[in-house]
This record gives C-alpha cells, sequence and structure tokens, in this order.
C-alpha cells in the first residue's frame, strides 16, 4: 500500500516536498523543549521555524481545497448539496485523526491527574475561536483554523448566491475571497486597537492563535488556486520570478524585520496587523514553482513523499502525546548534552515509527472508506 502512495503518479513532488519541509520545521522546533531556554541564533532559528511550518500549512491547504471548491462553483450552479459532499471529503481527512488524537489526550490527562478547561470546545472546534485556547492539546489551535476556513468559504458561497446570480462567477468568486480577507484584516486592527498591553507571547496566544484572526492564512492559499486555475500561462511563465521574490520576502521575515527602526507602538502594529499576511503571501509566492515540480526521479523522492504522507499524523502525535509522557516519566532536565541528544534521537524515531503506524492502519483506512463511499 506505502509503496503505491510512493510512486502515485498523480501527486506532485513540489506539493510533496512542501508539506514534508512544513512537518519537519515544526518538528524540529518543538525538539527545543529538551533543552536549557536558550537566546543562541540556532534557538531562535528553530523557533522561527515551528511557526513558517503552521503557516506553510495554511497556504498550502488553502491552495489545494481552492481548486476544488473553484472547479466544484464554476462547473454548475453551486448548492448544500455541495457544501455538503465538500465538507464530507474534507472530514473523512481530519476529523478520524483529530478525534482518536483528542481522545488520547484526554485518557493521558486522566492518568497524570491534569484538568481539562472547557473539553467540550474541543469537539466543536472553538477552544480558540475568539480567544486565547487553554494549554491543553496545543497543536488543536491550527486545525481550528483550517476546519472554520472549510466551513465559511463554501457556506458564503452558496449564502451570496440566493441574493444574486453573477454572469461572471470567477470574478464573483474571487471577489468574495477578497472581501473575506479585508475582514480578517479589519478583525487584526481591531484586536491591535483593542490590546492595550502587548509582547510577543501575548501577541501569540491572543492573535496568531485565534480563529477569527486566522482564517485569511487559508484564504491566501484559495486565492493562490484562483490565480492558478485561472491565468495558467502567466502561473507558469513567472515561477521562477516568484519563487526568487518568495525567498527574499523569506529573508525578510527571518533576518530583515528586527533591523527596521520600529518605535514599540509602530512595532506592534506591524506585528498585529502586517505580519501574518506578508508571511502568507511569501509562501503563496512559493506555489508557482512547486506546484509545477510534477515528478522526482533521484533518491529524494522516497524519503519526501514518505514524511509528506504522514505528515498529519505527525503533527498530531509529535508534541502532545510522544514529547510530553517522555518528558512526563524521563527526568531529561537532569541529563547529560549527550543524554539530550540521544533522547531527542529516540523522540524523533518513535514519532517517526508511531506516525507510520497511525497513517497505515487508520488514517489511509479512513481516507479509503470516503472513496468507497463515493460509490
Amino acid at each position: 500500500m506505502l509503496k503505491q502512495q510512493l510512486h502515485n503518479p498523480h501527486r506532485i513532488f513540489g506539493l510533496d516536498l512542501m508539506r514534508a519541509v512544513a512537518i519537519l520545521m515544526v518538528l524540529s522546533s518543538h525538539c527545543l523543549w529538551i533543552y536549557p531556554e536558550s537566546n543562541s541564533f540556532i534557538a531562535q532559528l528553530l523557533k522561527l521555524f515551528g511557526f513558517l511550518g503552521v503557516e506553510i500549512f495554511f497556504v498550502l491547504s488553502g491552495f489545494l481545497i481552492g481548486k476544488i471548491l473553484l472547479q466544484s462553483y464554476l462547473k454548475e450552479d453551486f448548492y448544500f448539496s455541495h457544501v455538503r459532499n465538500f465538507l464530507k471529503r474534507r472530514w473523512f481527512r481530519t476529523l478520524p485523526n483529530y478525534f482518536l488524537i483528542l481522545l488520547i489526550n484526554i485518557l493521558i490527562a486522566a492518568i497524570i491527574g491534569y484538568k481539562i478547561e472547557s473539553l467540550w470546545k474541543y469537539f466543536f472546534f472553538v477552544q480558540n475561536f475568539d480567544r486565547a485556547m487553554p494549554a491543553f492539546f496545543p497543536e488543536s489551535w491550527s486545525l481550528s483554523v483550517e476546519e472554520w476556513a472549510y466551513v465559511v468559504l463554501p457556506l458564503l458561497l452558496v449564502l451570496a448566491g440566493f441574493f444574486a446570480k453573477p454572469k461572471n462567477k470567477s470574478r464573483f468568486f474571487v471577489i468574495l475571497l477578497v472581501l473575506l480577507i479585508m475582514v480578517s484584516l479589519l478583525a487584526k486592527i481591531i484586536c491591535y486597537q483593542n490590546t492595550l498591553l502587548t509582547n510577543l507571547d501575548i501577541w501569540n496566544v491572543s492573535l496568531k492563535a485565534v480563529v477569527i484572526y486566522r482564517l485569511d492564512a487559508i484564504f491566501y492559499g484559495v486565492l493562490a488556486s484562483w490565480m492558478y486555475c485561472r491565468y495558467p500561462n502567466f502561473w507558469k511563465k513567472n515561477k521562477s520570478i516568484f519563487l526568487v521574490i518568495g525567498i527574499l520576502c523569506f529573508l525578510f521575515i527571518a533576518f530583515g524585520i528586527g533591523k527596521i527602526g520600529f518605535t514599540p507602538e509602530g512595532q506592534n502594529r506591524f506585528l498585529y496587523v502586517a505580519y501574518l499576511p506578508i508571511v502568507s503571501i511569501s509562501i503563496s509566492l512559493f506555489l508557482p514553482f512547486l506546484s509545477g515540480w510534477k515528478s522526482e526521479r533521484s533518491m529524494l523522492k522516497s524519503p519526501v513523499v514518505f514524511i509528506s504522507l504522514i505528515s498529519y499524523s505527525i503533527y498530531l502525535l509529535h508534541y502532545s502525546v510522544i514529547l510530553q509522557l517522555m518528558k512526563y516519566f524521563i527526568p531529561v532536565e537532569e541529563y547529560s548534552m549527550l543524554q539530550k541528544h540521544v533522547f531527542t534521537f529516540t523522540y524523533l524515531l518513535l514519532t517517526i515509527i508511531l506516525s507510520y503506524a497511525l497513517y497505515v492502519w487508520y488514517e489511509k483506512p479512513m481516507m479509503d472508506l470516503r472513496e468507497k463511499s463515493k460509490k
């Protein structure tokens, strides 16, 4: 089964590479929890990796669902039945793994005596809908953003159809998309204006990880898919230019922003209003090049596709389940640096093995059920 997936001719290697890099960035950033707090260059870079990895997932997810939604919307009248079919396919992909790992986290919390705040919210993806979420199952914040984006965009397309019958549906689609992005930008401005005391930690939980401020991260990916579908020649012709601009933007995000002489007020305004959209746009600029990288024949292909396939399982398992349990039962704080390195290697190896098992025995069978349900 895995061999068939690794050599599936319909897979796009560039997007697999994007997904694999994203999960490895997230995974490497959480290795910092094994070592003492540090302000070294490597530590700061790994923290940035964790942030950027999730942002890559957002934009890539939007790009993939955008093509599906746009093609369905343009092909025929768009009704609630189309929304139902779209959500059915997405939920077969995302919900089984999520609820299984949620239940495992609940079991772990019960064993170690951890009291979970507002547990019911996690079953409806509202634990971080309009405010900072509790400390339990921290990875779930990004899944809430994705699930709400999956619901909001197709539902608005249906509801808008009750009031308008556009002659140019492609233009209507992108106008609605731009309006949603503008609403999200306005929400960020309001958040900034209502935040009296702020620092990076407050920003991280009160804006970066809150659904109502982050839906646009998915929508930028959808916007890229619209461009891909409607202007394919422009998309292909300028892919190298977009790639160079994207790389320069990433370098600016990583190393240039700190060099700008912001006043404290101006820095906070930039952080709350402009920073996250710039990150999403920068990631989108990689898509023309990577979406055109259809196949790869080098030794790089198999490991990249393998990590891409199990990336969702890795994301759900690696931190709250595997790392937290290992740290709970093993006194890593007392270890020497060499022992910490061995602990880290064991953690990474265990994460790959368990994620592969979860993919083969649960995630993939659930997706197979999705395909059978179409017949």
